[in-house]
């Protein structure tokens, strides 16, 4: 059982989290020990899940991920007004080989999609999206994985996996489950223009640092169509995190970083939540501990709602185009978008119906004015591929 490779939470934080007041997030959660075990898994929300595998590192680690560290910040938070149960159940150590490592979080991460347990994975390196992303093999067919990063992670070609590679490896590997990958946050002088082209090519999508710190609601729709997030560290400014030479003095701040972490849990699809490429200062412990804090609160404001559900409840509108009529739909609860795909159909209704793909109202106004949106014509030729 792959459980039994978790290593229980250190008595260090057990013996800090003892002084914290009944209201904090310390003394709400049910934590792995050494004394009492792993907690019971049944009615929990997410689960905490350390992961300090750092061999597959494309800029060397010199110290070990200090999850304790992060711990201790998280659990000193208060509570919010929330339903969500949290259970910590302590840390993946190395494998004897990283592939061993790989194995285990994989099976770690699906015994928790099995249970609707949403995994918060703190990584030390980002290519352990790569197993949380194999976690869900038989477990949902296609998934829309969204990476907060600086950098596509492509990588070489023919490059062994890396912090800098994994993408590639998921896009190439069988069985292929990757139906969307979206990018947040992309600063061009990090990507080669093939990189860049390969996007293109697949149609996937990309938003570039300065368009979403313009608008950071245009990260709201990619995140609620995401199963899986991959939030790159190193996508968040260095002055905001760490003096490391490995971050950039370009990137997110602390505050649009959160509010993307929102985004995400507010999401009803997103089932894995992974945070990667962490430095071991105390201002990079309580901005991390800050955007888990973020990301369960959103899981409290989630609304399940589809325009195929409950029609009373949206607004319909068609409109015409030169070539194709499109059509979308507002919430009237949530005053959010959706737009209709017809060339991708699914079965969740007794008829076959076109896929809804979340967008923005500058989405429809742009369709109003006869430009087409650029996310809906990526997803109309994807459907065709």
């Amino acid at each position: 059982m792959a459980f039994d490779f978790l290593v229980p939470v250190s008595d260090k934080v057990l013996a800090h989290n003892e002084l914290l007041p009944s209201q904090s997030i310390g003394r709400n959660t049910y934590i792995h020990t050494e004394k009492d075990g792993l907690p019971v898994l049944a009615n929990a929300t997410v689960a905490i899940l350390g992961v300090r595998e750092s061999r597959n590192a494309y800029e060397k680690k010199h110290e070990k991920l200090d999850v304790s560290g992060i711990r201790l910040q998280f659990y000193k938070l208060l509570i919010g007004n929330w339903n969500a149960t949290i259970v910590d159940l302590g840390d993946i150590e190395e494998g004897a080989t990283v592939d061993d490592t790989y194995f285990v979080v994989k099976e770690i991460v699906a015994g928790l999609l099995e249970e609707d347990i949403i995994p918060i994975i703190l990584g030390a390196t980002q290519d352990i999206t790569y197993p949380a992303y194999r976690a869900f093999d038989g477990i949902k067919d296609m998934i829309n994985l969204v990476a907060v990063d600086s950098r596509f992670d492509f990588g070489i070609e023919d490059e062994l996996i890396s912090s800098h590679s994994y993408m590639s490896k998921i896009i190439t590997d069988k069985p292929n489950n990757l139906f969307n990958f979206s990018n947040i946050g992309y600063q061009s002088y990090f990507n080669a223009q093939e990189e860049i082209d390969l996007m293109d090519r697949l149609f996937f999508d990309s938003y570039r640092l300065g368009e979403i710190a313009n608008d950071i609601s245009l990260a709201e729709p990619v995140l609620r169509n995401a199963h899986m997030v991959s939030l790159d560290v190193r996508s968040i400014k260095a002055s905001e995190i760490s003096l490391s030479a490995n971050f950039s003095p370009n990137g997110f701040t602390g505050r649009e970083i959160c509010a993307i972490s929102r985004y995400a849990g507010i999401s009803d699809k997103v089932s894995v939540f992974g945070l990667y490429e962490m430095e071991n200062t105390v201002q990079s412990q309580q901005l991390i501990a800050q955007i888990i804090w973020y990301f369960i609160e959103g899981i409290n404001y989630r609304i399940k709602e589809s325009p195929y559900s409950k029609t009373e409840d949206f607004v319909k509108y068609n409109v015409p185009s030169e070539d194709e009529e499109l059509v979308f739909y507002k919430s009237l609860l949530t005053e959010r978008w959706w737009t209709e795909i017809p060339s991708i159909y699914t079965s969740h209704t007794k008829g076959y119906t076109p896929a809804l793909l979340p967008c923005t109202e500058k989405d429809y106004l742009d369709a109003c004015n006869q430009h087409i949106p650029e996310r809906w014509f990526k997803a109309y030729k994807k459907g065709f591929n």
